[in-house]
């Protein structure tokens, strides 16, 4: 008869334990998927919302940096208060009432605003246990807070991140954490190659990104001087060019820009949606793009016409440089060459082209045809450059493409198609005068009808000895956001959901360019949700580690 009183006993003494021991309010934690750049002073780490119906003040928040986690890298981790929420918009249970970070203001893209949130704490040279001390007052509803984190200036590209929220305290209690993140996060480096601002440039979109036979990097991208529209504006095609794979970047150039050409403004005359391509036999380097001329600032989607006289239709230029990307030949016009006067638009796929094994170069393009239809194709060189053919189109209905030597001689042509929710494919085998549908078309890979990336990588010039695809787009089918990095190992027939990568979970403008940094890294150049042009380095065993 003794246990059950022991037992009772027990009870009553847990009873008695005061309820008030935790905290009765709720602590809400969404960790982000987003690069962490380099060069900002403040990288979001964490949200974290609280609806305070008895908390006062929030005392402290205490974060876990992983024990894999290299700290010698990290200046500063520190806690930002940002407020409350609009009553009528407390339903909506959003962690940021604001962007806290610009990622489109000039000259508000490096650090926190200071508008939007006050610092209340901050760890330099952090240890694995890192507590924030807030004495944060709380406004009676939704409060507001966030982990900020700050790389030291010599942090490698390759440097991994991993941290979690451990605890927090209100009113001197514990406080319950309820984590709405995906776990095992890892937050990876990044570089903001162009940001909005930049030389007084309003913002940076359409990346390319080709490794020269030297190692070299190359850029390109449309400087966007007035705004964030498309062509017709004052646009020119800008480079930045790295030698350190990607850590650092030179001064930016111009290879291709028209200024006051034929009397009109440089607004008339804007030249953009850039690809790049290295001659991989001469190490010579093309760039080629849309020059638009007396279109008077309206859309050249719809502005550009037939015929092929710069006065009437958009013009196809090229620029060469044989110095590995330092200096560019004056711009060649190669429109009747390519064009079908009936077209109304003649453009390239932006991004990157490729050099084949038997050395013919390759850009992937796409036209306006005579019915006012936009369809993808290519066109060639088999003579270094100097003349270019086009001839039928792979699948209609279809914008920007990038084009895969996927065997020798065959041709994957990967293409935005208008029809959403997935991309087109097709294959040719003879420089695009007949195509077939590949096995994957409208089926393998989603889009939110969207520029994408795609490169063919042999398995001897990879770590894994295998030969690859690789490929990158929002992984989305509606909304620009989650960009990812997929590996196919079948030639594109499948891409497993375990050979994926989220880079950037957030808002962006979704255009995306690939490339071997070396046989172990992959490059990419990105519109991301941080930086206008940001480049990333992923390790290939980081997607494919089987």
């Amino acid at each position: 008869m003794k246990k059950p009183i022991i037992l009772f006993s027990l009870f009553c003494l847990l009873c008695a334990i005061p309820v008030a021991a935790r905290a009765a309010d709720t602590i809400f934690v969404r960790e982000t998927q987003i690069p962490v750049l380099m060069e900002r002073a403040d990288n979001v780490l964490f949200y974290l919302r609280l609806d305070a119906k008895e908390s006062k003040m929030l005392n402290e928040i205490v974060l876990d940096l992983g024990k894999n986690t290299n700290l010698s890298a990290i200046q500063s981790v520190k806690l930002y208060y940002s407020g409350t929420e609009a009553l009528q918009d407390k339903g909506k249970r959003r962690f940021a009432p604001v962007e806290y970070i610009s990622s489109h203001t000039p000259g508000k893209t490096l650090a926190a605003n200071p508008s939007y949130s006050i610092k209340k704490a901050e760890v330099t040279n952090p240890k694995n246990r890192v507590v924030l001390m807030a004495n944060q007052k709380l406004f009676p509803g939704i409060n507001f807070f966030w982990v900020s984190l700050q790389m030291k200036p010599e942090t490698s590209l390759d440097t991994k991140v991993m941290a979690a929220v451990t605890s927090a305290t209100l009113d001197g209690k514990e406080a319950l954490l309820n984590i709405v993140s995906k776990q095992d996060i890892v937050h990876r480096m990044g570089v903001g190659v162009r940001h909005a601002g930049d030389d007084n440039s309003a913002a940076y979109r359409i990346p390319g990104l080709v490794t020269t036979n030297k190692g070299t990097l190359l850029g390109v991208y449309d400087v966007r001087y007035n705004s964030s529209v498309d062509l017709q504006e004052h646009v020119d095609i800008g480079l930045s060019r790295s030698t350190d794979g990607g850590k650092t970047w030179e001064k930016m150039r111009l290879p291709l820009a028209f200024g006051e050409t034929g009397g009109l403004p440089s607004a008339q005359n804007g030249v953009g949606d850039p690809s790049i391509l290295v001659d991989t036999k001469t190490n010579h380097v093309w760039i080629v793009a849309a020059w638009t001329h007396g279109m008077g600032n309206q859309r050249a989607w719809w502005s550009s016409h037939p015929g092929l006289d710069m006065n009437h239709t958009a013009q196809l230029v090229l620029a060469k440089s044989t110095d590995d990307g330092k200096t560019w030949s004056a711009p060649v016009n190669i429109t009747e060459q390519v064009k079908d006067p009936s077209w109304y638009f003649l453009l390239q796929g932006p991004g990157r082209g490729i050099t084949m094994d038997d050395g013919t170069l390759v850009f992937p393009t796409q036209f306006i045809d005579s019915t006012r239809v936009p369809n993808a194709g290519i066109m060639y060189s088999k003579d270094r450059g100097k003349t270019w053919k086009m001839h039928n189109y792979a699948h209609t209905n279809t914008t920007e493409a990038q084009v895969a030597e996927v065997e020798p001689g065959v041709l994957m042509l990967n293409m935005r198609d208008n029809r959403g929710g997935s991309r087109a494919v097709a294959i040719t085998k003879d420089l695009g005068k007949t195509w077939i549908q590949h096995e994957s078309s409208r089926k393998a890979l989603q889009e939110p009808v969207c520029m994408a990336s795609l490169i063919s990588v042999k398995a001897e010039d990879n770590a894994l000895n295998r030969d690859l695809l690789i490929f990158s787009n929002p992984n989305t089918t509606k909304g620009r956001r989650d960009i990812t990095i997929k590996i196919s190992l079948d030639g594109g027939v499948t891409w497993l959901p375990e050979h994926q990568l989220l880079l950037d979970e957030g808002d962006n403008w979704g255009y995306t360019c690939l490339t071997m940094v070396d046989k172990e890294t992959i490059g990419i150049l990105y519109e991301s949700s941080v930086a206008h042009i940001t480049f990333q380095a992923i390790k290939l065993k980081d997607i494919v580690n089987d």
